[in-house]
């Protein structure tokens, strides 16, 4: 099974002073994809950071990244999902941000399990029938 992987694992990688490229291999897995929203929140962290030096360190981390995983983009089918389970999660009074939600429906599209940071944010886990796997440095 493949692993969709969200921005806290990625960043809770970095801060853990990981190489991306090892700590993906140990995932177990060579299906590995990111969506486009996931990039975007990483691109936004590169962007407003500070430092020339600490942006393209950034920069570079975001391409070996890239060149790790497939980027899933954001498409009718993936937007079906996100409203299915929007709409599951609101009657519910369980609403999660939208970007999480765009996550969630991706890795539910794919059927592939999500991986999250060491804080394994419980939001996640609302969404029912998403295997949730929590990054744990080692």
């Amino acid at each position: 099974m493949g692993l969709v992987l969200d921005t806290s694992a990625v960043v809770a990688m970095e801060r853990a002073g990981v190489e991306l490229p090892d700590a993906l291999r140990r995932l177990g897995t060579d299906d590995l994809a990111l969506p486009a929203i996931v990039l975007a929140e990483l691109l936004v962290g590169m962007r407003l950071g500070t430092g020339k030096r600490r942006i393209e360190a950034r920069r570079a981390k975001i391409d070996e990244l890239r060149e790790a995983t497939r980027v899933v983009d954001f498409t009718a089918e993936i937007a079906e999902r996100w409203a299915n389970l929007f709409a599951i999660l609101e009657r519910g009074g369980n609403r999660i941000p939208a970007n999480d939600l765009t996550v969630a429906a991706t890795a539910a599209h794919l059927e592939f399990s999500l991986l999250v940071s060491p804080q394994d944010e419980a939001h996640f886990r609302r969404v029912r029938g998403l295997n949730v796997v929590t990054w744990q440095p080692e």
